[in-house]
């Protein structure tokens, strides 16, 4: 299939899931069905979605795997996704542009990053409404949760910052000065590291995770965009760019 631009496994292990690139034109799979749901072990497909707001993107699953948080880039909504029954059954409008979608730790809010409006919605899934926004830094991108789950790391891609929110106190505790281009980041299995690709950099930003000081910067060319560390720790894969629960 020509531009996929995501992949997860549902919690139960039986479906994959693949986010189709909807700026594709002249692809029989471009339009308005962004998500397609196969049969893991198969490979069948099960049902193409159709998403009726353009730019899906990135998501998370619920707790108990039953539902998923998906961001639409290009119009600004979240959907909320039935993952049995493979159906929308809410959306909501944030604006902006919403790309990472992470899951807080205690399973009761969803964590979005917003590249337009520069922070991140938190997101109350069952009244589908907004409790509240952090603003972070421009072109706030890619989420990633610490090991020992009390925070939020987010990168601002055309700030060159990387910001650090606090769970518990839902609030932005600290902002460290990075450079680069920050988009996606992998967590070391320690905790001590964060793996960050710089999108427009061609480079690869090491950032010790309790200081924000780079450690080093590795040059890979090109693009750079998501990345994983592996092996990680946990017991499910989510797939993206290497997430475990």
């Amino acid at each position: 299939m020509p531009g996929p631009y995501n992949l997860y496994f549902s919690l139960d292990g039986r479906k994959a899931i693949l986010i189709l690139d909807s700026r594709l034109s002249g692809s029989a799979y471009s339009g308005p069905h962004q998500v397609y749901f196969y049969d893991r072990r198969s490979w069948r497909l099960l049902k193409a979605l159709r998403i009726p707001w353009p730019g899906a993107d990135h998501l998370d699953f619920s707790a108990d795997g039953r539902f998923a948080l998906l961001s639409t880039e290009y119009s600004g909504y979240v959907v909320k996704i039935d993952v049995v029954k493979m159906a929308i059954v809410d959306a909501m409008f944030v604006g902006g542009l919403p790309i990472d979608v992470r899951l807080a730790p205690d399973g009761r809010l969803f964590y979005v990053a917003n590249q337009g409006l520069g922070g991140v919605s938190v997101i109350d899934p069952r009244a589908m409404r907004q409790v509240a926004f952090l603003a972070t830094g421009r072109g706030a991108h890619g989420l990633a949760v610490s090991r020992d789950a009390r925070r939020l790391y987010v990168t601002n891609r055309l700030a060159g910052t990387l910001s650090v929110v606090d769970f518990a106190r839902r609030r932005v505790v600290a902002t460290w000065q990075i450079g680069g281009s920050p988009d996606m980041i992998a967590v070391t299995p320690d905790g001590r590291q964060l793996w960050i690709s710089n999108r427009y950099s061609g480079t690869v930003s090491v950032v010790n995770a309790r200081s924000g000081r780079v450690i080093a910067t590795i040059r890979t060319g090109g693009r750079p965009h998501g990345l994983a560390f592996f092996p990680e720790p946990g017991r499910l894969s989510l797939g993206h760019n290497g997430i475990y629960r």
